[in-house]
């Protein structure tokens, strides 16, 4: 009979690199906490487990950019909007001019299978907004360019294994690799993992939710005209056809396909799958194998069935098991759901979304310094985590993060109690749009406690 429990012998590890700031997590968060925080001033060691950078951009395939507009204002720029324009120079990224945004049927005919439509709206064909569709190689070229240019220490096929904590503070982490077990110090740590790794490592109180999970994937080979030819002009028949793909499916969105900058090349945000847990290894391989067995019944499917797909192929399915909610951060402020819909506004905020404000506490743990939470597993509600978590708003966290922790070292402070306001001024001159300013057309409320 084997034995429940294995008792680890001591060891002393080597430290493999040494930093101002140690950003665990590559992804869109960690990835602008990391040019951020170098673009000040500070030296920077940017620890990934995966052989790329992007997290759920790339390696997820999460391939449209939107949350980032409240109508025609675009509320997320800095580092997001760098790396939108470096995508779109390569020909990997398109978005509508502003020229053809709005609420116009022969826009919505030519942008909505791109995604780039407001789909918080009630009125349909829902408006054209500001949302980018990109290419998944198109983000790893581009943020590994930016991370080079800003000269910052980059650590990939490394897997985060522990925080090193000392008198409450947060020094180092620990990581497992080809290398072996090592260390990497650093005098601030930013947590990017998407599931609050390192700050529960670390001892931080959280919250844990559940949302469904999806292995998505690209098809090539489909006339997209035909596609969007029998989707407008067949509107019935194409509801019902439509449907049947979503069945076979078991779980999607409505818009199951959109297109990319690469022609014949569409992306599957699908299939949905609920009552899986992101953080245990049995349910994320049972995703895997019960998210392909439903892709290539799909693809079988519409094959036979649907205009436009009859010679369609699997190009590829994320490398990334798409996991949207784990663990939470309870940290010195958790927004609410209230929070968000009700679009109430903070003093502190230091990021925004579509028209919704994350306040700097809510990157904060308790009791814990020197450790700052920038991504998806920020200090929130499951509740509000489910209407804020997407790509741009989460960067806009990361970006702040970054200049946060290079403020705290010039200041010879800690990052609770570095100066908010001028955090925000200095978001504004790196082109960000810290939310310190409430949108004029909408109302807001303060709320401080």
């Amino acid at each position: 009979m084997l034995d429940s429990i294995h008792a680890e012998p001591g060891r002393t590890l080597k430290v493999a690199a040494r930093a101002d700031v140690v950003v665990v997590g590559g992804g869109p968060a960690g990835f602008s906490a990391a040019v951020a925080a170098a673009r000040q001033g500070a030296k920077v060691c940017l620890v990934e487990r995966y052989p790329y950078l992007g997290g759920l951009a790339s390696g997820g395939m999460v391939l449209v950019l939107d949350d980032m507009c409240a109508g025609s204002e675009i509320t997320v720029r800095g580092i997001c909007s760098e790396l939108v324009d470096r995508m779109k120079a390569r020909g990997l990224a398109i978005y509508p001019p502003e020229a053809e945004r709005g609420h116009d049927p022969a826009m919505f005919r030519k942008w909505s299978r791109f995604g780039l439509f407001d789909f918080n709206t009630r009125t349909k064909p829902h408006p054209i907004c500001y949302a980018v569709a990109f290419d998944p190689d198109g983000w790893k070229r581009a943020s590994d360019d930016m991370v080079a240019e800003a000269g910052i220490n980059l650590r990939l096929h490394s897997l985060f294994a522990g925080t090193i904590v000392k008198d409450g503070c947060a020094v180092g982490v620990i990581t497992e690799s080809k290398s072996g077990r090592e260390a990497i110090m650093g005098d601030i740590i930013i947590d990017s993992t998407g599931d609050l790794d390192v700050a529960a490592s670390a001892g931080a109180r959280f919250s844990e939710g559940a949302y469904m999970v999806t292995t998505v994937f690209r098809l090539g080979g489909v006339d997209t005209d035909e596609a969007e030819r029998f989707q407008f002009e067949e509107p019935e028949a194409h509801a019902k056809l439509d449907l049947e793909a979503r069945r076979v499916i078991g779980g999607s969105w409505d818009y199951w396909w959109l297109k990319t900058p690469l022609p014949g090349i569409v992306w599957c945000n699908c299939p949905h799958m609920t009552g899986l847990d992101g953080m245990k290894v049995e349910d994320l391989t049972r995703a895997e194998f019960d998210g392909r067995k439903r892709i290539h019944a799909m693809v079988d499917h519409v094959r036979a069935k649907l205009p436009g797909f009859a010679n369609c192929y699997v190009v590829d399915v994320a490398p990334q098991t798409g996991v949207r909610q784990t663990r939470m951060l309870e940290g010195e402020y958790v927004v609410t759901k209230t929070d968000i819909t009700d679009r109430v506004h903070f003093p502190d905020s230091i990021a925004r979304g579509r028209d919704y404000y994350t306040p700097y506490r809510s990157l904060l743990p308790v009791g814990i310094d020197q450790l700052l939470v920038a991504g998806r597993h920020y200090s929130a509600t499951p509740q509000a985590q489910k209407i804020s978590r997407e790509i741009p708003p989460c960067m806009a966290m990361g970006e702040a993060a970054g200049i946060a922790a290079a403020m705290a070292l010039s200041a010879g402070t800690t990052v609770r109690n570095i100066d908010v306001a001028s955090l925000q001024n200095r978001l504004r001159a790196a082109g960000a749009d810290p939310g310190d300013v409430p949108t004029k057309h909408i109302q807001v409320e303060e709320k401080v406690a």
